[in-house]
């Protein structure tokens, strides 16, 4: 009898540790944080290169169609590449050159999509969305290395 006491109180002891933890907001926690942020960015910059080539495949098959083709895929994969090999960089020097390099291919990005609609070979109302994301990221890359370059958090 004294032996299922303890096995009942020692159940619901891990009862109530397994709801504290289940509880317990570790979004908090700044570590988890930075994982969650580098893990977002990874997946926006790649499904950015995603839309990117299939606005790219979707331009005619024109002399220029095919020329900015070239160009938004080559600087939209780019873009989410040069962002993963960020996040390995052996040095503050090798991140900061990794950002520079996204930044400079997203804008590039951002011209591609302007320069396509500007030309009429997709209407504005299919790039707005893309050419807003291209921009926001630019915004964040530019922050990132201003902060990695100061030093500040």
């Amino acid at each position: 009898m004294q032996q299922d006491l303890k096995n009942s109180a020692g159940k619901d002891q891990v009862l109530n540790e397994e709801k504290e933890y289940l509880l317990t907001d570790y979004s908090e926690l700044s570590f988890i944080k930075e994982i969650e942020k580098h893990y977002d960015l990874k997946i926006r910059t790649k499904e950015f290169a995603h839309r990117c080539v299939k606005l790219a495949v979707s331009l005619p098959g024109n002399q220029l169609g095919n020329h900015i083709r070239g160009q938004m895929i080559r600087a939209s994969t780019s873009v989410a590449a040069n962002y993963r090999a960020s996040q390995v960089a052996h040095s503050k020097k090798g991140f900061v050159a990794k950002l520079s390099i996204v930044i400079e291919e997203c804008d590039e990005c951002a011209f591609w999509i302007e320069f396509a609609g500007d030309e009429e070979l997709i209407t504005i109302s299919r790039i707005s969305a893309l050419l807003e994301e291209a921009r926001e990221l630019t915004s964040i890359f530019i922050t990132a290395r201003k902060t990695a370059q100061t030093g500040e958090k």
